[in-house]
């Protein structure tokens, strides 16, 4: 008879199904947000694996909505002659969300990237499973709180840029809890 060893099925079970987890030192006023974006993650994973089939005909219930659209383009110059053509129906789901599963809005606070025409109040659509390369308006956590800014990536190091000559590059330290939520794809804003 052997002794000691794993067992079949011994220990505590994972919380993240069959996902490897590793434990991770977090600054303190940084816990309540990971705690509630695990939260939402596991509600997420528990849809997914438990309720596959109404999350997929949820899907089906928002890719019907669609609009017509005209094959006429709309001058910003002088007016023309407008056609009555219908061209086609558009499904906006499928215009402006790629990849479904990892795209979530985002409402703008402030005017920090107004040059980049996201106002305050606009709505962004932001895609976790897309690169954060140089360049790209991410949505991102430092130190606990949430920005939306142009990554900059340097031999120096990480620097966060408004669109706004009204605010300051933020320097992102080596040491600094920051973590990259994902990049964003689409801006909606209300033209009033």
């Amino acid at each position: 008879m052997s002794q000691g060893g794993k067992r079949e099925g011994a220990g505590r079970k994972p919380r993240f199904g069959a996902d490897k987890t590793v434990a991770m030192r977090v600054p303190e006023p940084l816990k309540p947000l990971l705690d509630q974006w695990l939260a939402d993650y596991r509600a997420l994973r528990t849809v997914q694996n438990s309720q596959a089939e109404d999350f997929r005909t949820l899907g089906h219930q928002l890719s019907a909505i669609s609009l017509p659209l005209f094959a006429s383009r709309v001058p910003a110059g002088a007016p023309v002659p407008a056609d009555d053509l219908r061209e086609a129906d558009v499904d906006l789901n499928t215009l402006l969300v790629r990849r479904p599963d990892s795209t979530f809005m985002v409402t703008v606070k402030g005017e920090s990237m107004r040059d980049a025409a996201i106002l305050d109040g606009d709505m962004l659509l932001v895609d976790s499973s897309l690169e954060p390369r140089n360049g790209k308006i991410v949505v991102a956590v430092l130190n606990g709180e949430l920005t939306v800014k142009r990554l900059e990536k340097t031999s120096t190091g990480i620097r966060l840029m408004p669109e706004n000559p009204d605010f300051s590059p933020i320097e992102v330290p080596e040491e600094a809890s920051f973590f990259i939520w994902g990049v964003v794809t689409r801006v909606i804003h209300q033209v009033e």
